[in-house]
């Protein structure tokens, strides 16, 4: 399993974070200090002008998928100031927990880890996070089409085509 991290920015419900279940059950590594964020993990940023694609399994196998758990405001706040080597963002996914279940794009940070997996082709593990929430395993089944195509496309630019293509039908 390549290493998870979770800069955890204590901005949420401790009952629903799924980060938080997450490290409790060693599945990811929590930082409280923005600092600590691994240089060269590949770093989950929804403003990233690259998207996540199989051509990035190298970096998540060697150094691991860093998601930030904050708000908005302080994720964006926080790609400014700092400079990450290997950010990328997610394309367009569906999200299935129970906050903003069917809203696009706006997706857990388990749900993020899960679909990071998956297109980079690390499928076990995917699943395997699924066993953390009881409606986990719902993310991979209703986004099954898509995640299957982004897993099997070339780089980022036929993600981004696969994605575009979906969004049009």
């Amino acid at each position: 399993m390549p290493k998870l991290f979770i800069y955890h920015a204590n901005q949420c419900n401790p009952k629903k974070c799924t980060s938080l279940k997450m490290a409790k059950m060693n599945k990811a590594i929590l930082l409280k200090n923005p600092y600590k964020v691994p240089k060269n993990s590949l770093i989950l940023n929804p403003y990233a002008e690259k998207a996540l694609s199989p051509e990035d399994k190298e970096i998540v196998e060697k150094f691991g998928i860093t998601a930030l758990d904050c708000s908005w405001k302080e994720a964006e706040l926080m790609f400014k100031k700092f400079k990450f080597k290997n950010q990328r963002s997610l394309p367009f996914l569906v999200a299935c927990n129970p906050i903003n279940y069917g809203k696009p794009c706006m997706l857990s940070t388990l749900e993020a880890f899960i679909a990071a997996l998956y297109i980079t082709n690390f499928k076990d593990e995917a699943w395997d996070l699924t066993s953390c929430f009881k409606w986990a395993e719902t993310f991979i089944k209703v986004n099954y089409e898509l995640l299957e195509r982004y897993s099997n496309a070339k780089n980022s630019m036929e993600v981004v085509e696969i994605q575009q293509d979906f969004l049009r039908k």
